[in-house]
């Protein structure tokens, strides 16, 4: 299994980027790959991603929820993906 891990740091405040982070149905707009994103209900979404030239779908379930901390999921069925998301202050102003 491979371990990706990135940091990225934001000039806006924590509750702003997590705010935007678990609106996961709008994910299409800006993150490559994925064409859609539905929301099941408060832990459960379904995925459609093309990788690759194929089109491949998967259903996440969120395994913790801090809010302006911490978000981790996991794929239900299919091919196991999981990851987590942490916020960090950096300043009164921003987060990484």
């Amino acid at each position: 299994m491979s371990t990706i891990e990135k940091s990225i740091d934001v000039n806006v405040t924590v509750s702003t980027a997590y705010n935007q982070l678990t609106q996961f149905e709008q994910f299409s707009q800006f993150m490559e790959g994925v064409e859609a994103v539905t929301q099941i209900d408060d832990k459960h979404s379904q995925w459609r991603v093309n990788v690759g030239g194929k089109v491949r779908e998967f259903e996440t379930e969120i395994t913790e929820q801090i809010p302006d901390k911490r978000i981790a999921w996991r794929t239900r069925g299919g091919t196991y993906n999981a990851g987590v998301i942490t916020f960090h202050y950096l300043n009164e102003g921003t987060c990484a």
